[in-house]
């Protein structure tokens, strides 16, 4: 039995590579859960915080782990990926140091995600596509599923 994700990740974002998909509903659901818990109460849980950005990690693991096996040139989404981490984690720091929002911190997360899965990972989808190594999926939303085989791959 399939079970659906929550609605977090609109369709217009989606990629047709189930376990990629999987994992960006993922990101979206925790940013979420995180935004409803600072809501709520003042207090940060810097562990929550801290397993998005490991979260972000894994799921950009994936997207090189494809894209090497797909013989797809990936060093500048990757690039992009070191970057953002490096800047997710700079931004936790100074959360911590009180010298920066929590609130903010997700908002901006949520943004750039969505951003980047509409400019940069639909174009390396695009790359995929164009490999003869890349055997194309079916058309379907992620599942429970795919995001567990996703941490097992």
């Amino acid at each position: 039995m399939e079970i659906a994700f929550s609605p977090f990740l609109p369709d217009a974002l989606l990629l047709d590579l189930p376990e990629v998909d999987a994992q960006h509903e993922e990101v979206f659901t925790r940013i979420e859960s995180l935004k409803a818990g600072c809501f709520e109460s003042s207090y940060v849980d810097i562990d929550e915080f801290q397993g998005l950005i490991e979260l972000f990690e894994r799921h950009f693991a994936t997207e090189e782990r494809i894209a090497r096996e797909a013989g797809v040139n990936f060093s500048t989404h990757a690039t992009i990926h070191r970057n953002t981490l490096d800047l997710l984690r700079k931004v936790l720091s100074d959360i911590l140091a009180g010298s920066a929002d929590a609130h903010s911190f997700l908002r901006y997360a949520e943004f750039w995600f969505e951003r980047h899965i509409r400019d940069e990972d639909k174009r390396f989808v695009a790359k995929l596509q164009g490999s003869s190594h890349f055997d194309r999926p079916s058309k379907r939303r992620p599942v429970a599923a795919d995001r567990y085989s996703s941490n097992h791959a």
